[in-house]
């Protein structure tokens, strides 16, 4: 039986796993962050786990959600343990701001709780747990006391805890840059892995476990690249010694659990991580981060050079150290560093960094830097000006963001990372011009030629979601099926757009006309600023599902995004084609020849 405890549009369920183990999963439908994992706006589960208690072994509680969840989350824990002075464990396999201050709420109203966390995560929770985001001075009153930091166990490699019923609970920590706390818990008896952020994919259900593997792929893979891809490295270690385990079950912190293909899954983890871990160049990524803000600045560009084909190497200044920072820093083709403000100033790892990159960077390779703040921001002017003194080329101008990014700003963010990764990869092509002595091997290719000779039809696509719209010149596109009428379309993986255009994304396609495309296609050539609109002096119309046409086309078509396939440097959309029309009767297709397949 499945009992909710429901608040605004978030809510709670039971979800019965086993005698005397549940899940408690909160279920949020709508999208209420605006952090690039969130983009595909499917809402979210935060998936807890209770281990009831018997007459040896207390209760122990696996993964509580952020405080996001609290007025949902609180009241459901009380209905499965109403008696708050019996003993309680907490396993922590993920520490933060949001995710302590449930913590504290819990140790208000339980007298004997007990944290287990890992070394780091031990270490976070000392600093986190009377920390408060800063107020403008003279606003608002003195807060009340926080509670007493509970006892905490803290699990330094791997270590079995004893639960009730003869179970045992092994409790393995798994830092990683992102989340240095990791701790993941594994029941035997069970098979049952509980893994925290890993697996994860953001999506609402109240279905225990996925249908398939296809029916979350796409969200399960849009995490990894979100959020994975930067520490593809450490990942893969994880992967390792996961598969030593008698998996029958994973169930990770967000979305349904994967019951009859975790080893597939565990595959596309590998699979996916070895395009960034046989880059040819390398993008090194550090930051610290207070509140996750910085942390989800630094995603979103890491999200934007991984759309390249560059491998990005995410380092958490406060757990990495000083001999791994330097061999990183050596190995580097460019450096981004970000950091928050706190009182004023950049937290000491970050300037221990900061005099590390210093002394060791190699000045030819271009910098970024970037960071959050509340009220100043004042360690993004020091990471410019030492850097700047220091001799180093910025590859974009320094970036500041107030509080949080909104899901415009983590678009231009993810979009500047694009544009910084580009200029990698054009320096490099114009170093192996140069040694080869000006030819290109892949353009003289007799079968590269011939591929050239495959033409297609000039259209401008266009897309509107939300408060964002996108646009790009597409000549690889086809009709794909009769009933229903559908087309495919190919988008390269660094093309900005491609972030709206996943699954039940709608787009329009207009059709250039031979003779007027000039015009049309010089607008939407030319390079744009990040964040930029695409759309700037041009006369639009809307298509019924409010996207934009161009009125200057011949004919435009409406689609929905129905499948993805990844194809190389390419993605592949079959769209459905909804609606459609023709602006000019009399006029002909533009087509696109080229000479090369090499290029467009």
């Amino acid at each position: 039986m499945i009992v909710s405890s429901t608040t605004d549009q978030r809510h709670t369920i039971q979800l019965p796993i086993d005698g005397g183990v549940l899940s408690l999963r909160g279920l949020s439908p709508r999208r209420h962050r605006f952090e690039l994992e969130y983009a595909l706006e499917r809402g979210s589960t935060a998936n807890s786990f209770l281990f009831e208690a018997d007459d040896d072994h207390p209760a122990v509680l696996v993964h509580p959600p952020g405080t996001a969840y609290s007025d949902v989350f609180l009241p459901a824990l009380a209905d499965v343990l109403p008696n708050c002075d019996q003993p309680l464990r907490i396993v922590v396999g993920h520490v933060n701001p949001n995710r302590v201050a449930l913590l504290r709420n819990l140790a208000e109203t339980h007298s004997q709780l007990e944290l287990i966390a890992s070394n780091a995560g031990a270490k976070l929770l000392r600093e986190l747990w009377n920390q408060r985001k800063p107020t403008p001075p003279g606003q608002g009153t003195d807060p009340p006391p926080l509670p007493d930091l509970p006892p905490m166990r803290v699990i330094r490699h791997e270590e079995t805890l004893p639960l009730a019923h003869g179970r045992d609970l092994l409790l393995l920590a798994v830092p990683t840059p992102r989340w240095p706390g990791g701790l993941l818990a594994f029941e035997a008896s069970l098979g049952l892995l509980m893994s925290d952020k890993f697996f994860s994919a953001h999506l609402c259900t109240d279905n225990w476990a996925e249908t398939n593997r296809s029916s979350t792929d796409e969200e399960r893979r849009h995490f990894y690249d979100c959020l994975m891809a930067p520490m593809a490295r450490q990942v893969e270690s994880l992967v390792d010694r996961l598969e030593e385990l008698d998996i029958r079950t994973i169930a990770p912190g967000h979305g349904p659990a994967i019951d009859s293909s975790w080893r597939s899954l565990l595959s596309d983890y590998r699979r996916w991580g070895e395009s960034h871990q046989q880059a040819s160049l390398n993008v090194v990524l550090l930051y610290a981060s207070a509140y996750g803000n910085t942390a989800a600045i630094a995603d979103a560009l890491a999200k934007g050079v991984s759309r390249t084909g560059i491998r990005v190497n995410s380092l958490n200044c406060e757990f990495t150290p000083s001999d791994e920072l330097i061999a990183s820093i050596h190995q580097a083709d460019a450096i981004m560093i970000g950091s928050p403000t706190l009182g004023g100033h950049a937290p000491t790892p970050v300037v221990s960094a900061l005099g590390t990159l210093l002394a060791e960077g190699d000045r030819s390779k271009p910098v970024g830097v970037f960071g959050s703040f509340g009220w100043s921001g004042e360690a993004v002017d020091l990471l410019e000006t030492k850097l700047r003194d220091g001799g180093f080329q910025f590859g974009f101008e320094p970036i500041r963001v107030k509080f949080s990014p909104d899901t415009a700003k983590v678009k231009q963010l993810e979009e500047t990372g694009t544009r910084f990764a580009r200029q990698l990869l054009k320096a490099q092509k114009r170093a192996q011009r140069r040694s080869a002595g000006g030819l290109s091997e892949s353009r003289s290719d007799p079968a590269v030629i011939a591929l050239g000779r495959v033409i297609g039809s000039l259209c401008v696509l266009t897309t509107r979601k939300g408060e964002l719209s996108g646009a790009m010149v597409a000549s690889w596109v086809s009709q794909a099926s009769f009933s229903p009428p559908g087309i495919t379309i190919a988008v390269a993986k660094d093309r900005a757009v491609e972030a709206l255009l996943h699954k039940g994304d709608r787009f329009a396609l207009n059709v250039l006309a031979e003779g007027r495309e000039t015009g049309l296609m010089r607008q939407f050539l030319q390079p744009f600023d990040p964040g930029a609109d695409r759309f700037s002096g041009l006369e639009l119309q809307d298509s019924p599902a409010d996207q934009p046409l161009l009125p200057d086309a011949l004919a435009w078509l409406e689609g929905e995004v129905s499948q993805r396939m990844e194809c190389g440097d390419h993605w592949l959309l079959y769209a459905r084609v909804n609606h459609g029309g023709v602006f000019d009767l009399t006029g002909s297709t533009a087509v696109h020849h080229r000479r090369s397949g090499a290029n467009y």
